[in-house]
């Protein structure tokens, strides 16, 4: 008896000591610690010339018109890109688009924090988000929200400023970190007082869920890989390795999912919603200069590339959302409105880690064919 109480105190002991470390070890993470990081993959050096995917051929991938775009565009990012208006018309004339300027009413860029400094990696990011979404949307207006920091408090002061700005039809947000115990509480930042859509980046990490793209308020972008001929044609799409998806910790399945059935989902929310291109492979060429002025082109990819040219398909048809998303898909013509994925994975976890008929965990309904969805 002396021996049992012993070792059931030694074994109480220990069990107890593990819970005190254990406990706080996955709980430590929160919103107080929270950093956006921005899914971007630059490919090789700088370039004295564009390469990769022009506009017109990422176009004519997606069936997206040449022209358009009405509202405004709202990219929310970090930092302060000294740059980017300079940059992102040396990217128009080089495509041929329309010039986009603050003079001419088209960009517009908004600090959160007048102190914000530059920092390389965001303004890399930022000219993606800006540049990609006007050579989709040109007609449309871009408006820059710069946060003084990626904290999460910080990029949520950007989100809210975006939110009740009117004429604002989109929000990109291409940044994303691991999900948090106190992320359903921050739902209501994701809705806007004109409507608009907010649209986040998946991750590229492969499997695993991240936020903001777990918010049901969220339309949450993943990523394939193209495959292409040597005219530059489509040749196939499939899930790209490093997409982000599955199953959120927090936040549970909403109404357009519940009504959609997505299997293993367990009652809870399913990302990604949608995909589009992210491969560096087969990726995006950016202008983007240092802040002495010294420029030149970057060929880049990600998941990151994604969340901005969906939200300029939002700008494109205004229809852009994902009640609209699962009801096309579930329609007898859902290959009128997405090209199903149905090959490629992101990681070895079986089921969630491959791309499949209808809904999968990489690249959720699939790639966009249309601007209009209903």
């Amino acid at each position: 008896m002396r021996f049992f109480t012993k070792s059931f105190f030694i074994i109480s002991f220990w069990l107890f000591f593990g819970l005190i470390f254990a406990i706080p070890t996955e709980a430590a993470y929160h919103f107080a610690n929270f950093r956006g990081k921005p899914p971007i993959h630059i490919l090789g050096s700088i370039k004295k010339k564009p390469n990769g995917l022009t506009p017109d051929q990422i176009k004519k991938i997606y069936n997206l018109p040449a022209s358009g775009g009405q509202g405004i565009i709202a990219i929310i990012g970090a930092y302060d890109d000294t740059r980017i208006e300079s940059d992102l018309n040396i990217f128009s004339k080089t495509f041929g688009l329309p010039e986009c300027t603050v003079k001419n009413g088209c960009f517009e860029k908004h600090l959160i924090a007048s102190s914000t400094k530059y920092n390389s990696g965001w303004a890399g990011e930022t000219s993606l988000d800006v540049e990609w979404a006007h050579a989709i949307a040109p007609s449309a207006k871009i408006l820059l929200v710069e946060a003084q920091t990626p904290s999460g408090a910080n990029l949520l002061k950007a989100i809210d400023y975006a939110a009740n700005k009117s004429g604002v039809v989109a929000i990109s947000m291409s940044w994303g970190g691991a999900e948090f115990p106190e992320e359903t509480s921050l739902d209501s930042h994701f809705v806007s007082k004109s409507g608009a859509i907010f649209f986040a980046s998946s991750g590229d990490n492969g499997s695993g869920a991240s936020w903001p793209a777990a918010s049901p308020n969220v339309v949450g972008v993943s990523g394939t890989s193209l495959k292409m001929n040597a005219q530059g044609g489509l040749i196939s799409e499939t899930a790209w390795a490093g997409s982000g998806g599955g199953v959120s910790l927090y936040e549970k399945q909403p109404d357009f999912q519940k009504d959609y059935v997505i299997p293993k989902a367990k009652g809870m929310r399913a990302i990604p919603d949608v995909a589009y291109d992210a491969d560096p492979q087969t990726g995006f060429p950016i202008y983007r200069s240092s802040q002495s002025g010294k420029g030149g082109w970057y060929l880049v990819g990600g998941t990151s590339a994604g969340a901005p040219q969906w939200a300029a398909i939002q700008a494109l048809g205004l229809t852009a959302n994902n009640h609209n998303f699962y009801t096309d898909k579930s329609a007898s013509n859902s290959d009128s409105y997405f090209r199903d994925i149905v090959s490629g994975n992101n990681g070895d976890c079986q089921y969630f880690c491959s791309a499949r008929k209808h809904y999968d965990y990489v690249t959720g309904l699939g790639s966009p064919l249309t601007v209009h969805f209903n």
